[in-house]
């Protein structure tokens, strides 16, 4: 009877002693954190200050709806903190639960800007200072002034934040970033990245935490299976003035142009003198060998008109063309007869009298 009473008071003490080594599994009524609430449209976009700059209010009846930030349901396996933008819809997702997003409009990558893939956020910046690449300024030679960065401000292509992507670790150039140009939002417009309105990036800043996830989907909304770059950019047309190397050409000689001498009267009954024609093939003769003299027919002058005489004119002889891949051979002597002293007088079929 005694060692009755003694054995169930002794499991009542060693469940009692066991039970100082357990921690205490009271299940707690209080809910995790929550995230901060989505403001209504109404006031999700109106001025700022914000870390010592004025964000510009953004008229919210120009913002078409569906691109507003809001609460949407969203079927989807990702984890909460996960990002996916949608560039065919031009949305961002930012995941906050079992089939639950808050959306958000962006603009994404122009024509030959696109790309798809999984990234990570390895960096959140707030009023960031932007430098272009050197391909940029390649393509917009005006963007050389901000070859050293371009401090940050309302008016800074990177806007209000900006979340820093890489893939594998590597930085390939693409951001997460406001824009002031929010009438951008809904198209493509960027050569890549991101763009979100200022006040909805200052929102999704504030929400992403380090190393979240970013998924990019395809240019058909479907899931990526791998990283897909734009291909390179053609380069850069010449700035204006400047003219672009052109290979050597053939050295060609310029035509002789022959001079005209003032004409001599002829007298009434006087022929015309002889022309020499340098080269000029005369039948009969050689086109090779040296001018030929020609005689014309004299004609009967006008009356009342001033007789019309033409000169005896020896023109210099014509260099032959030179080609780049072969010399040309060397042209034929031309000898050509040495031009008569003038005469003072009038000739007198054909001969000074003087001579």
């Amino acid at each position: 009877m005694r060692l009755s009473l003694i054995g169930p008071g002794l499991c009542i003490i060693a469940l009692l002693g066991l039970s100082a080594c357990v921690p205490t599994t009271t299940a707690s009524t209080a809910s995790a954190p929550a995230a901060p609430a989505v403001a209504p449209a109404e006031e999700a976009y109106l001025s700022t200050s914000d870390r010592g700059f004025t964000v510009p209010a953004v008229p919210v009846e120009k913002i078409p709806p569906q691109f507003r930030r809001q609460v949407v349901d969203f079927e989807t396996t990702e984890a909460p903190g996960t990002i996916i933008v949608d560039p065919s819809s031009k949305f961002l997702y930012f995941v906050t639960g079992k089939n639950k997003a808050i959306r958000y409009g962006v603009s994404v990558g122009r024509a030959g800007f696109e790309w798809h893939g999984v990234a990570d956020v390895t960096n959140r910046r707030a009023w960031p200072t932007w430098t272009p690449p050197p391909e940029m300024i390649d393509r917009d030679p005006k963007l050389a002034k901000w070859a050293n960065g371009q401090p940050g401000g309302p008016s800074n292509p990177l806007g209000a934040r900006a979340l820093y992507l890489t893939t594998n670790g590597r930085d390939y150039g693409y951001r997460i970033h406001g824009t002031p140009d929010w009438w951008s939002i809904g198209k493509n417009a960027s050569s890549g990245c991101i763009r979100m309105i200022h006040q909805d990036v200052i929102d999704l800043y504030e929400r992403v935490p380090d190393g979240a996830k970013v998924i990019v989907l395809t240019r058909d909304g479907q899931m990526p299976s791998g990283l897909k770059l734009p291909p390179p950019q053609p380069a850069a047309p010449l700035m204006q003035g400047t003219t672009p190397a052109q290979p050597a050409a053939a050295v060609t000689p310029q035509s002789l142009t022959t001079p005209t001498l003032p004409a001599a009267p002829i007298l009434p009954g006087a022929s015309a003198p002889a022309v020499v024609v340098p080269n000029a093939p005369v039948s009969g003769a050689s086109t090779t060998g040296p001018s030929a003299t020609v005689t014309p027919t004299p004609a009967a002058p006008l009356a009342g008109a001033a007789p019309v005489v033409t000169p005896v004119v020896t023109p210099a002889p014509v260099a032959p063309a030179i080609t780049p891949s072969a010399v040309a051979p060397a042209a034929a002597p031309v000898t050509t007869a040495p031009a008569p002293a003038a005469c003072p007088v009038p000739l007198i079929n054909g001969t000074c009298p003087q001579n």
